[in-house]
């Protein structure tokens, strides 16, 4: 019995990639996961989420992590469909690992329409939805561990190059960064999300 765990890192966030994970083992295989001390990504320092993400890859039989780039990401939030987008998303981590049931953590408010949507999308996979799923099973706990390591590295790559802060609208650092940019080239860097509300703002104010 293959079981799959899926989950997403950089929803929030008004600049870098949306990553989403999956990770797939045997049933019998899952309290491995649990023994190394798997747990939400959230609850964990950076330094043991990285750790983690490599013995994850070691103990699961397959993985799968996608990115997906601030442009497809405007696209889907101008149609309103960003949660269509990570369906989409966890549809093809299914596809590619192809469990017999698969976790994964939803992002709608309705988790039991997320989780059809997402086996429409696979084939007809079997798939059980849940908020907080990524506290609640450790096979969801290890794709969030995944995706946010995943994500990390990403915004770390361009933390090399610019002065960028945590990439949350929240960050007075990444506000003063996107809004400088703007000013200095009079278009927003690439990996920045226009449709976010705070950039089009910026965007409006200047």
């Amino acid at each position: 019995m293959q079981i799959c765990g899926i989950d997403d890192a950089g929803r929030g966030p008004m600049l870098g990639p949306l990553v989403i994970a999956g990770i797939s083992l045997q049933k019998k295989n899952i309290k491995k996961l649990s023994a190394l001390g798997v747990k939400d990504s959230k609850k964990l320092t950076p330094k043991l989420r990285e750790q983690l993400y490599k013995k994850i890859i070691e103990i699961v039989d397959d993985y799968y992590i996608a990115k997906i780039p601030p442009r497809s990401i405007d696209a889907s939030v101008k149609k309103h469909c960003l949660n269509g987008l990570e369906a989409k998303y966890m549809a093809k981590v299914v596809s590619k690992l192809n469990p017999d049931i698969s976790y994964v953590d939803s992002c709608d408010v309705n988790p039991i329409r997320f989780g059809k949507e997402i086996s429409k999308l696979s084939d007809n996979h079997k798939i059980k939805s849940f908020h907080r799923a990524d506290s609640r099973f450790v096979v969801v706990s290890a794709a969030s561990i995944l995706a946010k390591v995943t994500r990390d590295k990403a915004i770390m790559k361009l933390r090399k190059e610019y002065d960028l802060g945590s990439g949350y609208p929240s960050d007075s650092v990444t506000v003063k960064f996107v809004t400088k940019y703007y000013k200095q080239n009079n278009e927003m860097p690439k990996f920045v999300r226009k449709s976010w509300k705070p950039v089009q703002k910026i965007i409006d104010n200047n």
